[in-house]
């Protein structure tokens, strides 16, 4: 659904084409039934604007029948005979994952690929990704408006403690690190999206400031031994950020922020009534080609 939580080597993928009314549908009935960790979910529009596309990418092979009665029973039978299922190798979207993708801008960083480092100006901050099996490029909505959030909230004072929950390819918590100059602690279910993050801060020489380790949830003691934290980042997905709500909450210093993405308009109000009820409050939000990122804040 986001990037980050890409399936280890997917090796099938459903696809549809159809009315953004039902992509949305669709899109949500698959984030919501499916393992995030063995799954991918996106609802777009295609680049024509005249039809929305929903793909899934899967781990394993599905039940196409079971996985097609969920889109009928959710959007009709018009839309389930739409769907279609494809073999692929997880390097045909390994490879395409940056092909002819350009810089992305957000605040002082720049993102880019190896392809585009004569394009990067001499005051922005350098982030370069390389395609890996975990995703995170600055392309998609969620991380732009995280990374848009960090370098917000660096002009308005230095955070000395990130931590950056589910941090697939690192970009967030590479961010993090050399705007503020501080040691950031990453952390991500996905042990290959462990190696990506830790390959990418050598790569952008972020090294000394981004330590990643392996983790499911919070309640690893690593967690604690470096709490308060006065920056957390979580660019996941709201089931699972709900489901982080009480474990994240008690990891914030009094008066630090909280950025969360991977959230479309529907659900946001959830992930702010998860939070809001643990005692953060809603600072800004922000909505970048349908995805929500939010800063809330811990009262002092």
């Amino acid at each position: 659904m986001l990037e980050g939580l890409h399936p280890v080597s997917p090796t099938h993928l459903m696809r549809l084409e159809t009315s953004e009314a039902a992509a949305r549908k669709v899109g949500d009935l698959m984030g919501e039934m499916f393992d995030p960790a063995e799954t991918a979910v996106a609802a777009f529009e295609a680049p024509d604007g005249r039809i929305w596309l929903v793909e899934v990418f899967f781990r394993d092979a599905p039940d196409e029948e079971h996985v097609r009665s969920l889109v009928r029973a959710t959007a009709g039978e018009a839309v389930a005979a739409c769907v279609t299922f494809h073999a692929i190798e997880s390097r045909d979207w390994v490879r395409t994952s940056l092909d002819g993708l350009k810089p992305v801008q957000a605040g002082r960083f720049t993102v880019f690929g190896s392809h585009d480092r004569d394009k990067v100006t001499p005051n922005a901050i350098p982030i370069e990704i390389e395609a890996a099996l975990a995703f995170g490029t600055g392309h998609h909505g969620t991380t732009l408006g995280c990374l848009r959030a960090i370098d917000r909230l660096a002009k308005a004072g230095r955070a000395f403690r990130p931590l950056d929950v589910g941090t697939g390819t690192g970009v967030l918590a590479i961010a993090a690190g050399l705007r503020h100059r501080v040691p950031v602690l990453a952390s991500d279910i996905d042990r290959v999206s462990v190696i990506a993050a830790h390959e990418n801060a050598v790569l952008n020489r972020a090294r000394t400031y981004v330590h990643v380790i392996h983790a499911a949830g919070l309640k690893d003691a690593r967690f604690r031994h470096g709490a308060p934290y006065d920056l957390i980042l979580a660019n996941i997905l709201p089931r699972p950020l709900v489901g982080l709500a009480t474990d994240l909450v008690r990891l914030v210093a009094p008066g630090g922020t909280v950025v969360l993405s991977g959230i479309i308009p529907p659900h946001a109000n959830l992930v702010i009534s998860a939070y809001r009820d643990r005692g953060l409050r809603l600072v800004m939000r922000e909505e970048i080609e349908g995805w929500v990122t939010l800063t809330m804040r811990r009262g002092r």
